[in-house]
């Protein structure tokens, strides 16, 4: 008894100096790791991970795919993933050098800053066909160089569907310009908006030249009236378009406006493009008897609003306004415009005929399904100033201003890209569907061309990348007969503040077929450049 009880309080002793904590502390081990593993499993199952791409995220408050990307990431749009395959391989075939950011690597990139997740169909039409023209430039530059260097890589930044996020996207850019990706320039800003006006703003203050493609708003320009003389706002902008000021006195030019014979119909309160093409218009309509009829959209001019609405009841003021009156000034974007045509097209005064004047916006409306062509065939006829048109320059051209053989030399580069199914090296590769009627795939053709020509000029010898602020100064020096971009929409003669001078402006009349027919080539001085493409003093 004595000893089995020794040997039970042995065991007793055991277990309780030893067993039973040990069988404690093992417990709260396995307790810990299930745990831990349980919350690391939660946490794998509940992370959000909000990258699309390298370079690309979608921001903590939407579903956009933003930032800078250099792979073949399409955005979610099939209609862009051709193209931009097309610039991946090309940018695959380049050498980054071994230079890093002291200038003696090998390419240097170019951004092209375009909304690439738009949703609306006539935006993400524009997107593509500056998409494509960028790419086409691009392989041109890098294949017809003829031992000129560096080598241009493209890489798509992307501020959002309405630019919302183009603060993420500049920050991004910015850095890219101290890193191996040895970025140089900004191209693209098609838009005219606030949006693109902030970012524009913030890239040019951080020392990044840009080159806008299809932006005309006065108030995005320098040396523009309205400030101090010499004023740059946005210091190392250049622009391949003219200003609304210059498309307005191309129009005049051409159409002959009399003050006594036209009314104004503008948007009301305006964005950057509506405001500076109503402030050119009302100054062909110095003393006309007729106050201008504003009409008031949507924040968001893509989406129909109740604008309608006011072009029902702006149709009677027309009918009302006197016989003499044929020529309707329109201030406003392509959505708008398109409601005015249809609300015209069943005017009560159906026997009279109308001219409707307005900017490049109106190229949105070739194929736009939602247009009356009962309209245009009855009395109304639209006309406005594109940035490009493809036959331009095919028929008797003027003699200065541009030529068939530049024009030429896109359509080469379309057919060879068209012709190379297998997308072999040697031609530029297959872009997927082209359409040159709105101008954009031109128009961004010579703006890539322009960003090329300053940064290779800017480039000193024995280097291969130039300083950004070198590459921002050679946009004065971009004019003369030897200096000038000789582009496809004509010649890109820039004065000391990066504007075109002298542009040529093709006027362009929207058909019932939505088709642009193209009309004739006007000038905003009234007549071409001389040879020289000198701007005065």
């Amino acid at each position: 008894m004595a000893r089995t009880g020794f040997r039970g309080a042995g065991t007793w002793l055991r277990e309780g100096v030893w067993a039973i904590p040990l069988r404690r502390y093992l417990a709260l081990l396995v307790v810990a790791a299930l745990v831990t593993g349980t919350g690391f499993a939660v946490r794998s199952l509940t992370h959000d991970d909000r990258a699309c791409a390298p370079g690309v995220v979608r921001p903590a408050d939407s579903d956009e795919c933003v930032g800078v990307s250099a792979t073949d990431f399409d955005f979610g749009r099939k209609q862009l993933a051709d193209t931009i395959r097309a610039i991946d391989r090309e940018n695959d075939s380049l050498t980054d050098g071994t230079g890093g950011t002291d200038g003696k690597g090998g390419y240097v990139t170019v951004a092209l800053f375009e909304p690439f997740t738009a949703t609306d169909a006539d935006n993400l039409g524009d997107v593509l066909h500056e998409l494509q023209g960028a790419y086409l430039a691009q392989w041109k530059v890098n294949h017809d160089a003829n031992g000129e260097g560096p080598p241009i890589r493209l890489v798509l930044a992307n501020p959002g569907r309405t630019g919302a996020y183009w603060e993420h996207t500049v920050d991004q850019l910015e850095r890219m310009t101290t890193t191996s990706d040895r970025l140089r320039a900004v191209t693209g800003i098609g838009l005219s908006t606030e949006e693109n006006t902030r970012a524009v703003k913030e890239l040019t203050k951080r020392g990044v030249p840009v080159v806008g493609t299809s932006i005309t708003a006065d108030s995005l320009a320098n040396g523009q009236q309205g400030g101090a003389h010499g004023l740059e706002p946005f210091p190392g902008l250049a622009r391949t378009a003219p200003t609304n000021t210059d498309e307005a006195r191309a129009l005049a030019s051409f159409a002959k406006v009399a003050a006594d014979r036209a009314v104004l119909v503008y948007d009301d309160p305006g964005d950057p493009y509506t405001l500076t093409l109503q402030a050119s218009f009302e100054k062909l309509l110095t003393g006309s008897r007729y106050q201008p009829w504003p009409f008031t959209p949507l924040t968001d001019r893509t989406k129909e609003g109740t604008t309608a609405n006011d072009f029902r009841q702006i149709r009677e003021l027309v009918c009302d306004t006197a016989p003499g009156v044929t020529t309707i000034l329109f201030a406003g974007r392509h959505t708008q415009l398109r409601q005015f045509i249809n609300a015209l097209g069943e005017r009560g005064c159906q026997q009279r005929e109308f001219t409707i004047l307005t900017g490049d916006d109106a190229s949105y409306l070739t194929g736009d399904r939602k247009l009356d062509p009962e309209a245009l065939k009855h009395g109304i006829s639209v006309r406005y100033s594109a940035l490009a048109h493809p036959d331009a320059w095919l028929k008797n051209p003027p003699k200065t201003g541009g030529s068939a053989a530049d024009a030429q030399e896109l359509n080469e580069l379309l057919s060879a890209a068209k012709a190379n199914k297998e997308a072999k090296s040697d031609r530029p590769s297959p872009i997927g569907t082209i359409d040159l009627e709105d101008g954009q795939l031109i128009i961004a053709y010579d703006a890539m061309r322009l960003t090329v020509e300053g940064i290779r000029e800017a480039t000193p010898r024995g280097r291969t990348a130039p300083t950004l602020a070198d590459v921002g100064d050679e946009w004065t020096l971009i004019k003369g007969s030897s200096g000038r971009v000789n582009g496809a929409s004509g010649w890109i003669c820039l004065d000391n503040y990066g504007n075109p001078y002298d542009k040529a402006v093709p006027i362009v009349e929207l058909t019932p077929e939505r088709h642009a027919r193209f009309v004739e080539i006007a000038w905003p001085t009234g007549r071409p450049p001389e040879k020289d493409c000198l701007p005065p003093s």
